[in-house]
């Protein structure tokens, strides 16, 4: 095996979840008599902790129990919305078996709750190709602090400048790069521009390939 390790983040880049998690937070902060624009949601909700997102629109920190009740509501409801739809973002399945074929370590972690996650691998069958799953259970901080980055290294085994990342949003790749790896920006939910620089920019995984991943690492 390689003593090279490539870590994706979840939503935005195994699977285009953000329009899902949209709808769910309408029906959430609709329950509260809130109504957020989608440029409010791209600001404030793509790539973000929920602790960071219900404080930013409830206009309050929210902790303790009440925090764990909320994230169960809207989790919950996500899971309803998006449980018949699962999907990944274009090639993402023949990618990832090339890169284990090619001796890659590889690894998912995810600002999402683990019931989430287990939700998205236990449609698409990807978790027995992980080495190290991280959620957001896992780490005390979330992104853009890179302990679920260092974390995941440690896991792989594999030190923190020899790990290719995925990302899709400015905590992510912010994240990544706070952790010393090289970053390849996936542009689902974001421009070039929204985003801190990124080695490599990808639409989907049509845009990528083994001879460019090896170069990345050169």
């Amino acid at each position: 095996m390689k003593e090279q390790a490539i870590i994706f983040d979840m939503d935005g880049v195994i699977c285009h979840t953000n329009p899902f998690h949209s709808e769910a937070f309408r029906v959430f902060f609709g329950k509260r008599g809130l109504n957020p624009s989608e440029e409010e949601f791209a600001r404030h909700m793509y790539g973000k902790s929920n602790k960071y997102i219900f404080a930013h629109f409830l206009g309050r920190e929210v902790v303790g129990t009440e925090f764990t009740a909320l994230e169960q509501e809207k989790e919950g409801l996500f899971r309803e919305i998006y449980a018949d739809k699962v999907e990944t973002l274009p090639e993402f399945l023949p990618f990832l078996q090339s890169l284990k074929k090619e001796g890659y370590r590889t690894g998912v972690a995810t600002s999402a709750p683990r019931a989430n996650l287990d939700l998205i691998m236990g449609h698409l069958g990807f978790g027995p190709s992980m080495e190290s799953v991280m959620a957001s259970e896992n780490v005390k901080k979330h992104k853009p602090d890179p302990e679920v980055y260092l974390s995941s290294s440690r896991n792989l085994n594999v030190d923190p400048a020899r790990c290719l990342v995925f990302e899709d949003s400015h905590s992510g790749v912010s994240a990544a790069r706070n952790a010393g790896m090289r970053v390849v920006g996936v542009l689902s939910s974001h421009s070039k521009e929204e985003l801190p620089p990124c080695d490599h920019y990808i639409r989907d995984y049509r845009d990528i390939d083994l001879e460019m991943v090896s170069g990345l690492f050169s």
